[in-house]
């Protein structure tokens, strides 16, 4: 019941809330038990007495007038107000609890992001959020009010007739039986259910992001039987959950069916016998429907509320995920940052038990300095910034931003002192404008104009079908290459930092998109501290200093031209890259190369 307490905090703020719509539903749900009593009024003391017609015809309006009263004037606005009431407070508890896993979903490392889908994330804080608002409706309101209905409907029977009344409630303890043997196991079919969604959903959000690869590799039967898989594996124990829950409700309705059956031939014999009339034998069948109509929904709230139990198992599982990356106790903030960062002894993982992609990295970097760090892939390079802003933290030794641990600084403060362009940039969808002033969000609409200007951007912005304003889809799926890494660069320099992160930003560009984007990089790089990660070693020769990386260890450490002088690594991978772009390529008859 861990998540059922933790749940309850939740709830706890919304308790004038749940109060109201209790009293609204006991209203709601008191009104019907008179239709019993009037019936018997009806029956014993209209129908079957003796006196004249017109003054059974003139009770019967009577009668009629009063209940017609009760049960639409009075009526409609409490069924009104206790479902608008009801839904209202759900709602807000369930938009609190995303927002909570929004914001629990931001403090995740990037670690946990690597193993996880993203599909899976993404169906806990929707569907399993969902499925938790019949905690809320049925297990805070529905069921305390069937409960009262419930004791006021056995009260009124127990009034009238005590010995029908316990012929009535025999089958009760079945109930009992029935609650305790089948809802262990469907809360466990329920889990095991949602878990299948969730990993089938995970499947589908990578599928959807990758189309244009299946497409391009003629995947698409492929991809229809791995889809298909996971949809049986999903189709087997949603029908394990079906079964299951078919026998509850099979087993449940045989119990209620039985009362009806019991009364009749009890009732029956009593009215023969001249203890009990007509009208109180016609009162009590009603009451036994009223009773068991509750009945009914307890037992199926049970379902529903094992359901839900289990998606706020997996909802808690998720927010019990810890916190890789935190401020420790007393961390600084950092106003602005002269830029000096130092790699003393750095060793890295990105598996707790996993083989370092860092092995003792010593680094010094001035502030201002630009420096590169070249080499083949996965020697570390990406790795080694991605330190700094404290994507991850070092296994051992120390990464320092002017001078201090950056685990001591504050890490928001940390994080707006560093600004990355990198080779695949993210954009959203919304505009422009938006994802621009991305890089802060408070920006006058003559900064975002500066900064894109300045990022070689204001000119395609401007010919755009709507400027600033220009809706450019998903990941900036209407925007070319070169256009996405412009506005990524205008977002630095509206951001403004003082260490700049530049992790293959030219890649993959044609020359014009290159030359435009690496000017306007020279642009922002002035008078900031630079890292820039490059496989084309001809677009760093102008850096201060060039670190070649390998194997988690800095094996060269210079100038461009102390570098060639050594007639290195570097040297012999400078001179590789140059030959093949300065080679002549020779094209067959055929036309191929």
């Amino acid at each position: 019941m861990g998540s059922v307490r933790r749940y309850l905090r939740f709830i706890r703020p919304y308790r004038k809330q749940i109060a109201l719509t209790m009293c609204v539903g006991v209203l709601k749900f008191g009104i019907p038990l008179l239709l019993p009593l009037i019936l018997k009024y009806v029956v014993d003391d209209v129908l079957l007495t003796e006196m004249p017609t017109e003054e059974k015809v003139s009770r019967l309006v009577w009668v009629l007038a009063g209940s017609f009263f009760i049960f639409t004037v009075l009526r409609l606005p409490i069924e009104y107000y206790r479902q608008y009431f009801a839904q209202l407070t759900a709602s807000r508890v369930l938009f609190d609890v995303r927002n909570r896993l929004f914001d629990h979903i931001q403090k995740l490392s990037l670690r946990y992001y690597n193993n996880q889908k993203v599909g899976q994330i993404i169906s806990r804080v929707i569907h399993d959020v969902e499925q938790t608002k019949e905690f809320v409706v049925t297990g805070m309101m529905n069921i305390w009010l069937d409960l009262i209905t419930l004791l006021i409907a056995v009260a009124i029977m127990l009034w009238m007739d005590p010995w029908m009344t316990l012929v009535s409630l025999a089958v009760f303890p079945l109930y009992g039986f029935s609650v305790k043997y089948f809802y262990q196991r469907l809360r466990r079919l329920t889990r095991e259910r949602s878990q299948a969604l969730a990993e089938m959903q995970g499947h589908l959000h990578e599928r959807v992001q990758g189309i244009s690869a299946i497409r391009a590799f003629n995947l698409e039967e492929y991809e229809r039987g791995q889809f298909g898989t996971r949809n049986r594996h999903f189709l087997n124990r949603a029908m394990a959950h079906a079964s299951w829950n078919a026998r509850t409700f099979a087993v449940v309705n045989t119990i209620t069916d039985i009362a009806p059956i019991l009364l009749i031939g009890f009732a029956g014999y009593q009215v023969i016998d001249g203890d009990v009339t007509i009208g109180e034998m016609t009162a009590f069948y009603g009451y036994l429907q009223l009773i068991y109509s509750p009945i009914r929904r307890l037992v199926n709230s049970s379902t529903v509320l094992t359901q839900s139990l289990a998606s706020m198992d997996r909802v808690f599982e998720f927010l019990d995920v810890p916190y890789e990356i935190e401020n420790r106790p007393g961390a600084v903030e950092i106003d602005r940052a002269e830029g000096a960062i130092a790699f003393r002894e750095v060793h890295f993982s990105y598996l707790p038990d996993g083989e370092d992609v860092l092995r003792g990295v010593d680094l010094r970097i001035e502030p201002g300095q630009t420096v590169a760090l070249v080499g083949t892939s996965g020697g570390g390079k990406s790795s080694l910034v991605s330190l700094i802003p404290r994507f991850y933290d070092v296994r051992t030794g120390r990464v320092l931003v002017d001078g201090r641990d950056v685990r001591d600084w504050d890490l928001s403060s940390l994080r707006n002192q560093v600004g990355m362009v990198l080779q695949d940039n993210i954009l959203f969808s919304g505009s422009v404008l938006e994802n621009i002033r991305m890089g802060r969000t408070d920006a006058t609409m003559e900064e975002v104009v500066a900064a894109a200007t300045a990022a070689n951007a204001h000119e395609f912005i401007m010919d755009l079908p709507d400027q600033y304003e220009t809706e450019i889809g998903e990941r900036g799926v209407k925007l070319s290459g070169g256009q996405k890494q412009r506005i990524a660069i205008a977002r630095v320099f509206l951001k403004d930092p003082s260490i700049l992160i530049l992790d293959e930003a030219t890649s993959a560009l044609d020359l014009k998109s290159e030359q435009l984007i690496q000017e306007s990089l020279h642009r922002l790089a002035k008078n900031r501290t630079t890292l820039i990660v490059a496989h084309r070693l001809s677009t760093i020769t102008h850096a201060d200093r060039i670190c070649l990386i390998e194997d988690g260890r800095i094996e060269e450490n210079g100038t461009h031209g102390e570098l060639m002088a050594l007639n290195g690594k570097y040297a012999r991978l400078f001179n590789v890259q140059n030959l093949d772009r300065n080679r002549v390529p020779v094209v067959n008859r055929q036309g191929a190369p």
